[in-house]
């Protein structure tokens, strides 16, 4: 009887030792992260792979201590649409039957081939959020109310962004802008901005060669002044990169850089606020 006892005590002890600890979640980028840490709160314990801000996503390669988070993780996160292709084989060598995988791509119904840079288009955190609350209530539902009120809250904070976007692009509706590649297309949509030498753009974000016609078409609308901004990613600025950054330069043709890693004690409504500004800046000195 003593020992059926103990056996009942150190079982309920276990219980509720397992129920106290944090879900652990992984994210495989830092925005992602960082939301899920405003969603989650105290209620989760979560760690992000890509935090380098001076780093180039598409030449990361993840080290044995990645596949090591990935078995113990409860929920994971990452961007799919080939953005983060190293995640999908880590999960399938680190086989958990219970963990939960959200995939954003498949929330906002993107795929392979499409410009994999989601967290630029305004609707995709929403729904991310929302999709990991869901994730989280199913895997803690004592802690519901709190998920809830937290996604809440999240959704809120979104609104002053979502204004400011609306605000820019009944200012800024059909200015031409160019990019070195499509890491902000699904903002410059957002704000209407006409985004031009688009084939150029896929070209290097898919690591081929670009058309010389395309490489042609991208220098003239620099040097004769049809942009107003060039946008280059600021993690991955390879020589072809330099070589038009040089050219807006010489041009007076504003440059904006944009990242793909949200920046050190940053959020993500602050990162996407700080992005925006630069954008309203960058016109504003140069109007026409």
């Amino acid at each position: 009887m003593a020992k059926r006892l103990l056996h009942l005590i150190l079982v309920c002890l276990f219980a509720r030792y397992a129920a106290a600890q944090p879900l652990p979640i992984v994210a495989a980028e830092n925005f992602y992260g960082d939301v899920a840490r405003q969603i989650a709160g105290s209620d989760a314990q979560v760690s992000s792979i890509l935090t380098n801000p001076d780093q180039d996503p598409h030449l990361f390669e993840a080290r044995p201590s990645v596949a090591r988070q990935l078995a113990t993780a409860a929920i994971v996160i990452c961007n799919g649409a080939d953005y983060d292709p190293w995640m999908t084989r880590l999960l399938a060598a680190t086989h958990t039957p219970d963990r939960q995988v959200i995939v954003v791509a498949d929330i906002v119904h993107r795929k392979p081939g499409d410009n994999p840079h989601l967290w630029y288009d305004p609707p995709t955190m929403p729904a991310y959020a929302s999709a990991l609350a869901t994730a989280l209530i199913q895997r803690d539902p004592p802690h519901k109310a709190e998920y809830e009120l937290r996604l809440q809250t999240f959704l809120t904070s979104l609104q002053p962004l979502q204004r400011k976007i609306a605000e820019m692009h009944a200012r800024l509706n059909g200015t031409p802008v160019t990019a070195t590649e499509p890491v902000f297309s699904y903002m410059a949509t957002a704000l209407g901005l006409t985004m031009r030498n688009q084939r150029f753009q896929l070209a290097v974000m898919n690591d081929t060669e670009p058309r010389a016609s395309d490489i042609a078409a991208i220098d003239d609308d620099l040097r004769e002044h049809r942009v107003h901004i060039l946008f280059y990613n600021s993690q991955a600025t390879d020589t072809a990169a330099q070589r038009l950054v040089a050219i807006a330069h010489q041009s007076g043709i504003p440059v904006v850089g944009v990242t793909e890693t949200e920046p050190p004690d940053k959020t993500y409504q602050q990162w996407m606020t700080d992005q925006l500004d630069a954008v309203a800046q960058a016109l504003a000195n140069h109007p026409s």
